[in-house]
């Protein structure tokens, strides 16, 4: 935790913070029933906005991790090293332990249907139930491609890096189609390989593929560096006007490469396709483009400051939310009739449901969560509290 900030760049807090607040939004809806299109993926190929909030952040680690090792040069020390991998590993750690909560909590609400068990038998089977959890996930995206990207940064010299960004993604094509990569089956490539890993299991249940699986870690690692290199264009120029230039140019033309090349190589975020990485790091950078002259070039702030709140702790608030959603769906309440439903469900069903309606109450719950996280983000924001994950 620190009180004591280095400077830091409000474009790029004010777009991580927009980043975390749709992932919140798009999370957690009061009912998946009525979602409304926008705020759900694309069930395969495509791209909706909600596609784009992981890859958005995902490119802004990329910028933050180049401003956070220029104090080391971006040269190769021992300390360098234990740092990148200790904090790899807490937020693999954390990522586990959000999985494994929420398990819990749902396996203890399972075993209420047997009456015969004790509550320390009930309570120790639900804790131990380790044969179900899921091992990747968001979290554990991050850690792993934040711990390759810096180790890269500072072992790999900075002018060979976009080469290796682009043979990791032509690699990457490669595979894809020599392994039947865009078929939504357990025929997939990346779906064997995660199978027989990572074990089913363990493993997200979307027709055998799991999102945030094993190979396809590697396309994410480059998208990653492409933020790398972007932080490298945005802070080499001292010039706002330049910055903004900068970003900007090089996001149409990854966007437009991306664009292009889907007619070969169709955009999909669950395989993070090499076209999905070009698409929406050129997107990313497009729109930070943008906020830098809304912001440091016109001047306009007062409009951004709700979503600082949640940029200046954006993991901290991820992993918050996350656990606020899990308490509301694991709660339970009377329902009458001796009956019990979550917390979630009866603000949901029983409060906006019936005031707003199906969509727009389900909208609702999801911006009532991200309201309840922000007056914490913005309690340690007044404070200049910044915790560290």
């Amino acid at each position: 935790m620190s009180h004591q900030p280095t400077q830091r760049l409000l474009a790029l807090d004010i777009l991580r913070g927009i980043t975390i607040a749709g992932m919140i939004t798009v999370n957690n809806p009061g009912s998946w029933s009525y979602v409304y299109a926008p705020l759900g993926h694309a069930e395969w190929n495509g791209l909706t906005p909600t596609d784009l909030v992981f890859p958005f952040f995902m490119f802004i680690m990329g910028i933050s991790t180049y401003i956070s090792l220029r104090k080391y040069q971006f040269t190769y020390s021992a300390s360098a090293a234990r740092k990148i991998v200790r904090r790899t590993a807490v937020i693999f750690a954390i990522g586990l332990a959000i999985a494994w909560f929420g398990l819990s909590c749902r396996t203890w609400h399972a075993l209420a249907e047997e009456a015969d068990l004790s509550f320390a038998s009930r309570l120790w089977r639900a804790v131990t139930n380790f044969d179900h959890l899921r091992i990747l996930g968001v979290m554990p995206r991050l850690a792993l491609c934040y711990g390759a990207t810096a180790l890269i940064a500072i072992t790999v010299p900075h002018r060979r890096i976009p080469l290796l960004i682009g043979a990791t993604l032509a690699g990457y094509t490669v595979l894809l189609f020599l392994g039947n990569g865009f078929a939504y089956d357990e025929t997939n490539v990346l779906s064997v390989v995660d199978r027989a890993v990572l074990g089913p299991d363990h493993m997200y249940k979307d027709n055998g593929i799991e999102p945030e699986g094993l190979l396809s870690t590697l396309p994410a690692i480059a998208h990653v560096l492409v933020g790398f290199c972007c932080g490298a264009l945005l802070i080499g120029v001292t010039d706002v006007k330049d910055k903004m230039l900068r970003l900007f140019l090089a996001g149409t033309a990854m966007a437009l490469g991306g664009w292009l090349l889907s007619y070969g190589c169709p955009i999909n975020k669950k395989i993070w396709s090499p076209t999905f990485v070009l698409t929406t790091c050129g997107m990313a950078a497009s729109l930070l483009a943008l906020l830098v002259w809304i912001i440091d070039v016109r001047g306009h702030r007062r409009w951004c400051r709700f979503f600082e709140s949640f940029g200046v702790n954006p993991l901290f608030m991820y992993v918050l939310a996350a656990v606020f959603a899990i308490l509301l769906g694991n709660i339970r309440v009377s329902h009458g009739g001796g009956e019990t439903v979550s917390l979630g469900g009866f603000l949901y069903g029983d409060l906006l449901r019936p005031l707003l309606g199906d969509y727009p109450g389900s909208l609702a719950y999801a911006l009532l969560l991200v309201t309840t996280c922000w007056c914490v983000g913005y309690s340690l924001y007044k404070r200049n509290i910044y915790i560290k994950i």
